[in-house]
């Protein structure tokens, strides 16, 4: 198994009473993987939003509320609560399954995140998957912003890694 880790940061501008210009670097990464099943079965794993609390780190609740399959893509509606000692949120996003290019796009509708953007891209190389994945966020409260980019790249890792076990838990070959 392979992986690599590419973090990036944006800078945003926040202004202080004292109207002093501060710079924060919000997190952005991507991580590419290799993954031992099938390019269809890692897709369905990922749709799976209401399975996520039994895998996904910090993840306390996963609801669907709507799934319209439009021929070539798939549109969800739903929630996600994420949750580690003191922080418990509930965030709505949109999820879109584009079949024609097998990829997931994420963005948020309401909740905690002032701003997501987070894409799938899967790849079926010989018996494995490739799997490209990128997020880009913000929470709208900028202490636990903060708190966040400390410990992003972390998490992010813990969260990659838990996809590629349950892969392989669900979809063991031989």
């Amino acid at each position: 198994t392979s992986h690599k880790i590419f973090l990036s940061c944006r800078r945003r501008f926040l202004w202080n009473e004292k109207i002093e210009r501060k710079t924060i670097s919000m997190p952005s990464a991507s991580i590419k993987k290799n993954i031992s099943c099938s390019k269809e079965n890692l897709i369905k794993m990922v749709l799976d939003i209401e399975k996520y609390p039994e895998f996904v780190p910090w993840c306390l609740n996963g609801k669907i509320h709507s799934k319209n399959d439009k021929g070539n893509k798939v549109e969800i509606t739903a929630d996600l609560t994420i949750g580690k000692s003191f922080f418990n949120e509930t965030y709505k996003s949109f999820v879109i399954y584009d079949k024609s290019s097998d990829s997931i796009h994420v963005t948020n509708m309401d909740g905690p995140l002032k701003r997501l953007k987070n894409q799938w891209f899967f790849k079926q190389k010989g018996e494995n998957s490739e799997v490209d994945f990128y997020v880009d966020f913000e929470l709208k409260n900028k202490i636990l912003n903060l708190l966040m980019i400390k410990s992003f790249h972390i998490g992010l890792k813990k969260i990659a890694d838990a996809f590629e076990k349950r892969a392989r838990e669900l979809f063991k070959r031989g």
